[in-house]
């Protein structure tokens, strides 16, 4: 029989159903950017459709011409394409995604060198880079407060109420330099320059025990990474700042050559600034000069291997501490350190690193600028201290899991004594050496391992570390050892963690974190030697039979993440035995008849703190993104039932941004809200420290390619302040610290990169 149907409109048909099949049917298949591995039990939305790549990484979508697709993996983050980069793929049949090297951790990254916004990322401007104090940097998020003695150097980062040795900061994965000063007026933070540094990575709680067993957490300062050139290739930058409250001078600059397999970069820092005016109008002491200069280099060895290697040199001096008895007369530090990686292709092991390290601090301090009357003693200290390191380990990547495994060690010591010429008295015209540090050191050679297996939609991680703790005096004082059986401690500190991550959708994940980690006590905590290092004027005397102070955590996690709103809430809990705090000892004489006594370091049998931080990000229309966050730490010394010293009360912040014109134009206000602080430790002398709201306005325009300037203003409405955590102006009638009133600040960056 005669078929009626036009071959035409048969040919048509057949096109259709096979256009409709092939649309139904379209698969494309999910690598790794970095391995070309597939990547299984990935999240993903189109339409109304939800579903998971398989154990090949393909996943089945049905394409139209409007419609997004919604990506996410815990290894590699949450990214959509719309309709022509999802045709795009669909044409190659493959999307490509680079891992995130962190994912899981409480974890803060801050960026330093452009204006791009990622999913984790806080973006800061060049005019960060002209600080002069990495902790500086860091007080710009909620979580993080700072210790401050001085108006204007040495700031100590306190995270959730953790502080000095409880928190791990380091540059590169390694230790950075460790205070010198009994006081700290060059905590390890202070010592490293920002314009050095690409990226900074706050890990909080005790989760992430590649680095070291950090009860409290770890500031990673990570070191910009050099890049390669197909040629010969020149570049450069320069920022120029000044500050009119205080007349501060600011400047830093980079010049550096690339090649195909070398890229060799000298930098330089410079900063000076004088006594500036609180918002009532009264001058706070707080002159400074500090500047640092400095190479980075990276050379390719081979295809796979990469030698990279970093020497600086931070100068400060005559910079006033008016909440101590000394001011700092000169500190003289070198950074050094050097990295070999090598890559493997095509292999479960992907790359291995091994990194040394060292640093050396020579510091001076004394009383000399002093306005004392009467004057009783002329007092100076030198000290210096000295650390050096390596650590080495290796990264393994498998179809859904991945493993860190290495081993670290770490050395530190600190020499040096304070001479005191006697003015007045029955000791007038005698001279007194105290020998403050003892010559103590301590070593620690640790084990570790992290490994991550994703199955589903869940992320499973189990991290561990074991540690080898050794400390001692070499030079001891005779009062001190009467005091002791044995100045010679080893003790092991073992840690673990795990987490497990929930992808709920493609918009919502949820973490939980387990934790119990120990340190051993510090070089001051063990050997200081009757020297007031603490929040009051007590001396402070060491405690070389002090038990590991353990930390027990668990924090919870929630976040929410759309193209243009972010939200996140984490609300930990720490359980701390054998905490490490101190007691006034009344049996014990002090060595300075100013003193009011001694205290004696001892481990409290239990404490607690538990705090929560949230924040949400969301652009509204118009080119205008506003932000919200807030931290907030409670702690309690559950043994004495009071609270603990040093805790920073809620912190508020809201900041409105604006980009024009390509991201040329951008305009930010924000505003920041302390309530305040009546938890208070009576113990140590603490005072209640009142509210305040302050309001900043800047606004930064790139006029040229290569050329951008900044102006705008701090504390807006003249606000007279101060932070909790600043210390007290020492003398007859102290008062804390106040910041700066308003402060008219402008700033110029030529970047030739």
């Amino acid at each position: 029989m005669k078929s009626n149907i036009n071959p035409k409109i048969f040919g048509i048909i057949l096109l259709c159903l096979w256009s409709l099949i092939t649309q139904a049917q379209t698969k494309i298949k999910v690598i790794d950017a970095n391995t070309n591995k597939a990547i299984p039990g990935l999240n993903f939305q189109y339409n109304n459709a939800k579903g998971s790549s398989d154990s090949e990484g393909l996943i089945n979508v049905e394409l139209d011409d409007n419609s997004t697709l919604q990506l996410s993996h815990l290894s590699y983050g949450t990214w959509s394409l719309n309709a022509q980069e999802l045709n795009t793929a669909a044409q190659k049949g493959t999307i490509k995604r680079a891992p995130l090297e962190v994912n899981l951790f409480p974890v803060t990254v801050i960026g330093m060198h452009d204006h791009k916004d990622t999913e984790q990322n806080i973006q800061l401007s060049y005019q960060d880079n002209l600080s002069h104090d990495g902790a500086s940097i860091l007080t710009q998020i909620p979580a993080i407060n700072g210790i401050r003695k001085s108006g204007s150097y040495g700031i100590d980062p306190v995270m959730r109420g953790f502080k000095y040795e409880q928190l791990n900061i380091i540059i590169n994965g390694g230790q950075n330099a460790i205070a010198a000063c009994p006081n700290r007026m060059d905590p390890p933070s202070s010592q490293i320059s920002p314009n050095t540094i690409g990226e900074i990575e706050i890990l909080k709680g005790p989760y992430a025990l590649r680095y070291g067993n950090a009860v409290g957490g770890t500031i990673n300062f990570k070191q910009s990474k050099l890049k390669y050139s197909d040629k010969a290739d020149v570049y450069g930058r320069a920022t120029g700042g000044y500050e009119g409250n205080g007349n501060q001078t600011r400047t830093e600059a980079l010049v550096g050559l690339s090649g195909k397999k070398y890229n060799i970069g000298i930098l330089g820092a410079y900063s000076e600034g004088n006594d500036y005016k609180n918002g009532n109008n009264n001058t706070v002491q707080a002159d400074y000069l500090r500047y640092s200069y400095g190479i980075n280099g990276r050379v390719a060895i081979s295809k796979t291997q990469n030698l990279s290697f970093s020497a600086v040199n931070n100068i400060a001096k005559d910079v006033d501490f008016p909440a101590l008895a000394m001011d700092l007369r000169s500190d003289d530090t070198w950074i050094l350190n050097a990295q070999h990686e090598l890559n493997f292709n095509n292999k479960n092991l992907q790359h291995w690193k091994t990194l040394v390290y060292g640093s050396l601090v020579d510091h001076t301090m004394d009383n000399y600028s002093k306005k004392l009357d009467p004057r009783m003693v002329n007092a100076d200290t030198k000290a210096n201290t000295k650390a050096y390191g390596g650590r080495t380990e290796g990264f393994w990547s498998f179809n859904n899991s991945v493993l860190y495994a290495g081993a670290d060690y770490r050395f530190e010591n600190a020499d040096g004594e304070r001479t005191r010429n006697m003015l007045m008295g029955e000791m007038q015209g005698n001279t007194i050496k105290d020998n403050v540090w003892q010559d103590a050191q301590i070593s620690k050679t640790g084990l570790f391992a992290e490994y991550s297996i994703t199955q589903n939609s869940f992320r499973y991680t189990l991290s561990g570390r074991l540690e080898l703790n050794q400390r001692k005096a070499n030079d001891p004082d005779t009062n001190f050892a009467s005091l002791y059986n044995d100045l010679e401690k080893t003790q092991v500190n073992p840690g673990i963690s795990a987490g497990i991550n929930r992808a709920l959708n493609a918009n919502n994940n949820l973490s939980f974190w387990l934790g119990r980690v120990q340190r051993s006590a510090s070089l001051t905590e063990s050997y200081i030697n009757f020297f007031p290092v603490g929040l009051d004027p007590y001396e402070m005397i060491g405690n070389p039979d002090l038990n590991p102070e353990i930390n027990n955590q668990a924090d919870i996690i929630w976040e929410f993440k759309q193209p243009k709103t972010q939200i996140s809430f984490d609300v930990f809990a720490a359980y701390l035995q054998d905490y490490i705090s101190s007691v006034i000892d009344p049996n014990i004489d002090p060595k300075m008849p100013s003193s009011p006594g001694v205290r004696q370091y001892i481990n409290i049998n239990n404490a607690l703190k538990t705090g929560f931080e949230a924040s949400w990000q969301q652009d509204i229309a118009w080119g205008v993104q506003h932000n919200l966050s807030l931290a907030y730490t409670y702690g309690k010394d559950l043994e004495r039932d009071e609270p603990l010293p040093e805790i920073a009360p809620l912190d508020i912040r809201y900041t409105l941004m604006g980009k024009y014109f390509n991201n040329t134009l951008i305009p930010i206000v924000s505003i920041r809200h302390v309530i305040e602080q009546d938890r208070i430790s009576e113990e140590f002398g603490e005072t209640k420290t009142p509210s305040f709201t302050l309001l900043d306005a800047k606004i930064s325009y790139r006029f040229l390619k290569f050329c951008s300037a900044t102006v705008g203003v701090h504390n807006l409405l003249d606000q007279a302040y101060y932070e909790h955590l600043s210390r007290s102006v020492k003398g007859s009638d102290p008062t804390p610290i106040y910041a700066p009133g308003r402060n008219v600040f402008v700033s110029l960056n030529i970047d030739l990169q």
